[in-house]
């Protein structure tokens, strides 16, 4: 018997079927970061980016990402998700834009890929709308911070 849920005894991958699982609230919430340097920190701040509002364009990108996960994550059951929400916050020092994500579902199963995804997106997009003007950004630290509901509860991960 293989360890990995997604693994079955022959050894193949699949789904795993949740249809026995009970229908709880689920939260899950993910952050990470785009370091950059401080004078993209400023273009973006003052709004001065040549593609736009990095902000809200990233803002959006990230729910959309949620919003995708199961087309992106081949073995990731498709959710109704019942909220959705990004936040990105410029920060001076050290110079990055800091995301959390949170996700929202009532199902049988968590929503943590999805808030995952929601912040990668919402890197990415960070990235794409000022990489003509910054090429060492790093996107950062992207882990899951909390996940409620189920019969696992509550985990708390690295805030």
């Amino acid at each position: 018997m293989s360890p990995f849920t997604h693994i079955n005894a022959s050894g193949d991958a699949h789904m795993v079927d949740v249809s026995d699982k009970g229908i709880t609230k689920r939260l899950a919430i993910a952050r990470g970061s785009v370091s950059m340097d401080t004078n993209t920190i400023i273009l973006i701040k003052d709004g001065l980016a040549k593609k736009g509002d990095v902000l809200s364009v990233a803002q959006l990108a990230g729910i959309m990402g949620a919003k995708k996960a199961a087309e992106l994550i081949p073995l990731c059951h498709p959710l109704s998700l019942s909220s959705v929400s990004v936040t990105l916050q410029a920060i001076d020092k050290p110079p990055q834009i800091a995301i959390e994500a949170s996700v929202k579902t009532t199902g049988p199963t968590g929503v943590e890929m999805e808030a995952l995804t929601a912040v990668s997106v919402a890197a990415l997009t960070v990235y794409d709308m000022v990489k003509s003007v910054c090429r060492s950004m790093e996107i950062q630290d992207i882990r899951l911070v909390l996940k409620e509901g189920g019969k696992s509860a509550i985990y708390k991960g690295r805030q």
